[in-house]
């Protein structure tokens, strides 16, 4: 029994270190930015970089009417924010920044948009976020870079 807990306790070690955190991390930036940047793709003109479409404009006013701003307002700032904040999560740059900012969309959606999904889908959003905010980038990440940069 002791030989067993002795490799439980290595095994725990090894995955708590920085490599294996760092890569959990990672997978949970490139986790969160995928559903945001996908979710941003739908809002622009198909061949564009950053030309939101009328269809867009649409949703917002129609689909999305329970919002607190106006959609001349909303449907930019929440286009241009689920194109921003992911590239910012993958590359590890401003990380907890970032998936403050996805939290608060994903807040905003819950409470005006979808009340419903709660269980089925912003939980998890919001519990990667939360990861995020906590953890950080990880060691593989810009700001682990940048950090140690400063440190030297």
């Amino acid at each position: 029994m002791q030989s067993l807990l002795s490799g439980y306790d290595k095994l725990t070690a090894f995955l708590s270190s920085r490599l294996p955190e760092g890569l959990a991390l990672l997978l949970t930036r490139v986790a969160l930015a995928g559903i945001f940047w996908r979710s941003g793709r739908t809002k622009v003109e198909e061949g564009s970089l950053l030309s939101i479409s009328d269809q867009a404009y649409f949703l917002f006013e129609y689909e999305y009417a329970g919002l607190p701003f106006p959609p001349a307002i909303m449907t930019p700032m929440a286009t241009w924010a689920e194109h921003l904040f992911p590239i910012l999560l993958v590359l590890g740059l401003l990380t907890r920044l970032s998936a403050v900012a996805l939290l608060v969309m994903t807040m905003v959606i819950q409470l005006f948009v979808y009340p419903e999904a709660w269980w089925q889908t912003h939980i998890i959003w919001a519990a990667m976020a939360a990861v995020l905010i906590v953890r950080g980038g990880g060691v593989l990440s810009l700001d682990a870079l940048l950090a140690s940069r400063r440190a030297q």
